[in-house]
């Protein structure tokens, strides 16, 4: 259980890191490429990213995957609101960009979110099936920049967005809470095409 909760930490804090520089450059397609660190040293160290697993739960889903998973999830979730405390004091201006930018995320329709979150499931799960299957960074290096620059919604990076802005509430559990869903529809309704596509 602990070393599950460790590793999505790890995987929290690479994905801080990928969202701290995305807050600190003034140019956004700099900051979008340079995310990629986060999702790259995640795989090629094989620490525990939920958007990154979840997808794959249509291969495997026993009481190990699980495990993995959600203990995986809550480790994502330390990792970022640990990170985001810490820079969000140290780092005002940081946190003056994470409050515009999630001011706004909570002002979007419920539905309007729950597209752009499926859509950045699905790129997720291409990204690291890309890595996983043909061991190449090019999936990583395409698909986090599109998502970010489309303006889809990536449940742990929004974590990470919210702890370092000022914008607690109910709302803002409920706007995580359906990223997080959202996330998961879009990495398993590609990974079921996927497989379905094989197998016709």
């Amino acid at each position: 259980m602990m070393k599950k909760t460790v590793s999505g930490i790890l995987a929290g804090v690479l994905v801080s890191i990928g969202g701290a520089v995305f807050l600190a450059c003034e140019n956004k397609v700099v900051g979008a490429v340079l995310f990629c660190v986060a999702l790259l040293s995640i795989c090629y160290m094989g620490y525990s990213l939920y958007t990154g697993k979840i997808g794959f739960m249509t291969e495997k889903h026993g009481k190990e995957e699980w495990q993995v998973l959600l203990f995986g999830l809550l480790g994502n979730l330390l990792g970022t609101l640990i990170c985001g405390f810490l820079l969000k004091f140290t780092i005002p201006s940081m946190r003056e960009t994470a409050n515009t930018i999630c001011s706004a995320k909570l002002l979007q329709p419920w539905y309007g979110t729950l597209v752009r979150e499926t859509f950045c499931g699905i790129l997720m799960y291409l990204a690291v099936s890309i890595y996983r299957n043909h061991k190449s960074p090019l999936g990583i290096l395409f698909c986090i920049p599109v998502f970010i620059l489309s303006g889809f919604e990536h449940s742990i990076a929004d974590m990470f967005y919210f702890a370092c802005s000022d914008q607690y509430s109910f709302y803002t559990v409920v706007f995580i809470c359906l990223v997080v869903i959202g996330n998961s529809i879009g990495a398993l309704l590609i990974s079921w095409l996927t497989t379905l596509s094989k197998k016709a």
